[in-house]
């Protein structure tokens, strides 16, 4: 009976996310507390679960863009992606061995930092043949960063009063995983989202180049590279609403339906952190991915604010 009741309360919880009442930073809160105080029910389900979610959000969120607008808003964000991507794994490389972190572990918290958090960790990890301890080390860092950035970067945003252009922009580059980039940008504005979601994409692609040098870095040329597809469809997406001239009707009812999946997705995110994850981490891989994530928002927050 307990557990049934449980599970009915999950759901609830999920049709709460999509009724549009609540947003992202609650949404995570209040899958962080179900499962301290309750468990994780459906828990083997969680992970995929999540991955397609996000992965149809962004897709739907593409209905809502127009391919010149979003080439311009990947043009704009190019300089500071490569600058930051670089900047950070080498940075990283050198934090990793000042501090005597495991080469591979540093390798996949310096990864997922600078491109695209949790996914890059994943793309990454099977090329470096890193153990199931570090991934999960390394995850769990990075998602525990992530969801502080939910909290903190609004707030910092509107701190400079920086514009929804601006906020995009350094979001994108400064959070880790996609979820809580887009979760940030939703909550800032309309344009903040579009540029961040543009941005994140783009640099969400720079896996393959990465992925590559890791194989050389790592001297395992076996492995295949994972590529995100979802980003193709993203880019239909926004072809199709470019040049079909679709009824808005349509186009917002999508984008609306995206962004109520994404406040369940980060839902979902929620119930993923748990009080262990942080006692497993160990302080000093902890302070290594802060050191990294405060240098890599720095950097980005200088770039855009000049």
């Amino acid at each position: 009976m307990k557990t049934t009741m449980i599970n009915i309360l999950y759901v609830l919880l999920i049709l709460l996310c999509l009724s549009g009442y609540i947003n992202s930073p609650v949404a995570l809160i209040l899958g962080f507390l179900f499962t301290f105080f309750l468990g994780k029910p459906f828990e083997k389900f969680t992970g995929k679960t999540i991955q397609y979610l996000l992965k149809i959000s962004v897709v739907g969120l593409g209905f809502g863009m127009y391919l010149m607008e979003t080439i311009k808003t990947g043009k704009e964000g190019f300089t500071l992606t490569v600058i930051t991507i670089s900047a950070t794994l080498i940075s990283g490389f050198f934090l990793a061995r000042f501090l005597k972190i495991e080469k591979k572990l540093g390798h996949l918290i310096s990864s997922g930092t600078s491109i695209c958090g949790g996914s890059a960790i994943a793309a990454v990890s099977p090329v470096i043949k890193a153990n199931p301890q570090i991934i999960s080390l390394a995850l769990g860092v990075v998602f525990l960063l992530n969801s502080v950035a939910l909290f903190i970067f609004p707030a910092i945003g509107h701190f400079f009063n920086m514009t929804q252009q601006q906020f995009g922009l350094w979001a994108a580059v400064a959070i880790h995983d996609t979820s809580s980039v887009i979760g940030a940008a939703l909550d800032y504005g309309e344009e903040a989202l579009r540029v961040a979601t543009t941005v994140k994409l783009a640099r969400t692609l720079w896996i393959i180049p990465v992925s590559i040098i890791s194989t050389f870095l790592f001297k395992n040329k076996d492995e295949r590279i994972k590529v995100p597809w979802f980003i193709l469809f993203f880019i239909v997406a926004i072809l199709l609403n470019t040049y079909l001239n679709l009824p808005a009707a349509l186009t917002q009812s999508i984008t609306g339906i995206s962004k109520r999946l994404l406040i369940v997705t980060l839902f979902l995110v929620g119930t993923t952190l748990s009080i262990n994850d942080v006692k497993e981490t160990g302080t000093r891989t902890f302070v290594f991915g802060i050191m990294l994530w405060i240098f890599i928002s720095v950097i980005s927050l200088l770039f855009v604010l000049n």
